[in-house]
């Protein structure tokens, strides 16, 4: 089988933390090969997807990636395209998604690129509002201020478009820098923000949870920083082994189907105490973190999920 990872640049892999490098890792074990290009390399030629994308080569963990010379292929060439760059979520990533609407009926694109144009990581969660804490989605400053005057608490500002808590900051009615924040991540009211009622349960870890084909497959949590309120591993969280709750079970179950309906095969989904915070289908990581916690390939339980859905689309194809 032979598979192309749109991705960022080789070079900034880590090999100890990323997801992407131990789903290669894992073809290679099966004797697939596989190529890889960034965005900016994918391009059309009357109406067929081309990238110019160079073979990887991987001998074992904690090997880095050996790229070969770069090459112009069809995305045709390719049984599996796998959609793997990192937010932030712009025009840039939408376009690269029209172009990998291009491939030829026999090549299967994951997730699917009209799965992720539908589930915007911030926003989607809002198709399940009493799954989500209270939210508020705006551009403007004032309606964001007076909305912070209601809530009973803290509340947690973000950009709609980011990723890895990068942008993420908390504040109260109150703040003197409060105005001055939303000055910024709105960039003066020229683009949203997403605002939330703190859930003071972050102290006790942010939970990531992996589900494939829609069904979940593992799970962490992420303990912020001591004097931080974000769970992410880029910024430093701590990973620890945890328990699902039967809220978390229920959370899981809701969207599961819609996930599977959608093409969105492998997705990390982020909850904070009873509340589902983020759906994260663009590059989802925490495979290396979950497997080692407990004991688990979920790299390998991709590429099963990948042949089912290989041989189905071929089928319907």
């Amino acid at each position: 089988m032979k598979t192309l990872y749109v991705m960022d640049p080789l070079d900034r892999i880590d090999l100890s933390g990323d997801s992407t490098y131990v789903m290669i890792l894992d073809g290679h074990s099966r004797g697939w090969s596989a190529h890889a290009c960034t965005p900016a390399q994918l391009y059309s030629v009357d109406g067929d997807g081309y990238a110019r994308c160079a073979p990887v080569q991987v001998a074992q963990h904690g090997v880095p990636l050996q790229a070969g010379p770069a090459v112009d292929l069809p995305l045709g060439a390719f049984d599996v395209v796998w959609m793997r760059k990192d937010p932030p979520f712009d025009m840039e990533y939408v376009f690269a998604t029209y172009l990998l609407d291009l491939v030829p009926p026999s090549t299967l694109v994951l997730n699917d690129p009209r799965g992720l144009r539908d589930a915007n990581e911030k926003m989607v969660v809002l198709k399940w509002p009493d799954l989500c804490p209270p939210t508020l989605v705006t551009r403007d400053i004032q309606r964001a201020i007076d909305w912070t005057g209601d809530a009973p608490g803290k509340v947690v500002l973000k950009p709609w478009d980011g990723n890895g808590g990068r942008g993420v900051v908390v504040s109260q009615a109150g703040d003197g820098n409060l105005r001055a924040l939303l000055e910024m991540l709105t960039d003066e009211q020229r683009t949203h923000v997403v605002m939330q009622h703190f859930i003071p349960e972050i102290r006790q870890g942010d939970k990531r949870v992996v589900l494939i084909d829609g069904e979940v497959a593992g799970w962490m949590t992420r303990i912020p920083q001591p004097g931080d309120h974000r769970g992410n591993m880029h910024v430093g969280a701590q990973v620890e082994g945890c328990e699902l709750d039967d809220r978390d079970r229920e959370i899981c179950a809701t969207i599961g189907p819609w996930l599977k309906d959608r093409g969105l095969v492998f997705v990390g989904i982020d909850i904070i105490g009873p509340y589902l915070t983020e759906i994260n289908v663009t590059s989802p990581t925490g495979i290396q973190e979950i497997n080692a916690l407990m004991g688990l390939q979920l790299e390998a339980t991709l590429s099963e999920a990948v042949l089912r859905h290989l041989d189905h689309h071929r089928k319907g194809a």
